[in-house]
């Protein structure tokens, strides 16, 4: 069978744009159906345009899904049904929203596919039964019907190495003065339980690791020295014992690569744990520090204390290991002091670099079932979920002040004279990077303009609309006002040249 899988590009760019880092999901897929015989393409929209022509004569294609890549997704599916080719979602947008992601595509998979997906491919070949394939929302006799999901949970060391070369010659050519990052999971799950985070609602808390010894043999493929490993795990030292022991092998290997790893701040204060990730190379972390209000960290369920944080900050520092901090705006208890002594705090503490996002109550999640069980979600359209701009009204600080907070935010830590700090202390990597992220910041405002002025109108009305008595024959007036900002979101994203949802659309029949 000849199938494409497709992972759409963002609507936006930030500052992990300088990586166009595929997501592992749908390369894995395509390595598990290339071994079992099959004719697979993988399409990752963000690293080159889709060739069309080719999808069009795909007996079947595979279309990932984040929330934010969800109205580009249904684009693709919609035009493909057109032409009559079969498609089928999956990703953590339709785990969450079968019925949403059924209603633009033939079939939706939920949850973990490296074992249902081949199983629906079987069932779509006829050597199985629809009703038999975990996880799967389909439609039948105009009925739409969900099969329960997997009951056991995958083994990572079930999996097969990912096959990049799926993806063409061009995913390995360096950019640049970057290095070419590959993307390693070495485990799946996450033990803590985030509120605002949909990863333990797609994963599971339990945590799941592959061997050691498969580890070291596939980091042998990517010995060189052009090369950068990101550790794709949600938490690379969930198990600090084991994260040792991994470095340890890495240094007896002698890798010649560098790389990075999202952890948790805490890491830092483990000083062993500090030194072997120095001796093996690894150069940058990613950290989720969230927020610097005590009530904030509370309320997300994130437990970890502002002296946690500066003294796992320190040790990161101490052992030359650049940070990469991220904070969320936009919690109930956050004031706009909070933003504020957010940037001092990132400052103080000499983070390397930082994204100031925003809270984006994501489906899935419990903060996106608080946020509209309390009406106070005003911009539906998907693709302006991806932690940049404001979807709902605050607690205490309006949508346009939370929206201009990152903005301000950003042009503090990444100000000229922060650059050229930078510069004089010889940090230049560091000073591409906030030269990078000052541009990049400037660029994302002067593309958003329609947006933000929008979202400014919504700053003396939102409170107002979202709070209109329902008793008065004004629940109509309601309903018309929730139905005009619904169409002002689309317009804002299809006039403010963001290029999407729009774009190109395969118009060749099948055959």
């Amino acid at each position: 069978m000849k199938i494409t899988l497709i992972e759409p590009r963002s609507p936006d760019f930030h500052i992990f744009s300088l990586y166009p880092l595929p997501r592992l999901g749908v390369i894995l897929l395509g390595t598990i159906l290339k071994q079992r015989g099959h004719d697979v393409s993988v399409v990752v929209e963000s690293m080159g345009e889709v060739p069309w022509d080719e999808v069009a004569s795909s007996d079947l294609v595979g279309i990932s899904t984040i929330t934010s890549t969800a109205p580009r997704a249904y684009e693709m599916a919609e035009s493909l049904n057109e032409i009559g080719v079969p498609t089928i979602l999956g990703g953590p947008h339709v785990t969450f929203l079968a019925e949403e992601g059924i209603s633009h595509a033939d079939y939706v998979i939920r949850g973990e596919a490296e074992k249902s997906f081949p199983m629906f491919v079987e069932a779509l070949s006829g050597e199985r039964d629809m009703a038999k394939v975990p996880g799967l929302t389909y439609k039948l006799n105009g009925d739409i019907l969900e099969n329960p999901m997997e009951g056991e949970a995958l083994s990572l060391d079930e999996l097969p190495e990912p096959d990049f070369t799926l993806l063409g010659t061009h995913f390995f050519k360096k950019k640049g003065w970057t290095k070419r990052v590959i993307p390693m999971q070495t485990s799946r799950g996450c033990p803590y339980n985030c509120n605002f985070c949909s990863v333990t609602r797609m994963f599971g808390r339990k945590m799941r690791y592959r061997s050691l010894d498969a580890i070291i043999e596939e980091l042998r493929k990517y010995d060189d020295k052009r090369n950068s490993i990101f550790f794709y795990d949600d938490n690379f030292v969930a198990n600090p014992k084991r994260t040792k022991e991994l470095l340890r092998r890495i240094i007896e290997e002698g890798f010649k690569f560098i790389s990075s790893a999202q952890v948790r701040v805490d890491a830092g204060k483990d000083r062993e744990l500090m030194r072997l990730m120095r001796d093996a190379g690894l150069k940058t972390v990613f950290i989720g520090l969230e927020s610097v209000s005590p009530e904030s960290l509370k309320k997300m369920n994130k437990s970890q204390t502002l002296e946690d944080m500066e003294e796992g900050l320190r040790g990161f520092r101490e052992f030359g290991i650049s940070v990469h901090g991220m904070f969320v705006f936009g919690f109930d208890q956050d004031e706009e002091k909070t933003f504020k002594e957010t940037v001092r705090f990132a400052r103080r503490n000499a983070v390397d670099s930082v994204q100031f996002l925003i809270l984006t109550p994501l489906p899935g999640t419990p903060v996106y079932k608080e946020i509209e069980e309390d009406g106070r979600i005003i911009i539906k359209d998907w693709s302006f979920y991806d932690g940049h701009h404001v979807v709902f009204s605050p607690k205490r600080v309006d949508p346009y002040c939370l929206q201009r907070a990152q903005i301000r935010g950003h042009r503090r830590f990444y100000s000229t004279l922060e650059v050229i700090r930078r510069f004089y202390r010889f940090d230049f990597f560091n000073a591409m990077i906030a030269a990078y992220a000052k541009r990049l910041s400037s660029t994302w405002v002067k593309e958003n303009k329609l947006y933000l002025k929008v979202i400014k109108f919504l700053k003396p009305s939102a409170e107002y609309i979202l709070s209109i008595d329902l008793r008065r024959k004004g629940t109509d007036v309601k309903e018309a006002i929730t139905e005009a900002l619904e169409r002002a979101s689309i317009k804002v994203r299809r006039a403010a040249s963001m290029k999407y949802p729009a774009g190109s659309k395969p118009t060749t029949p099948k055959g």
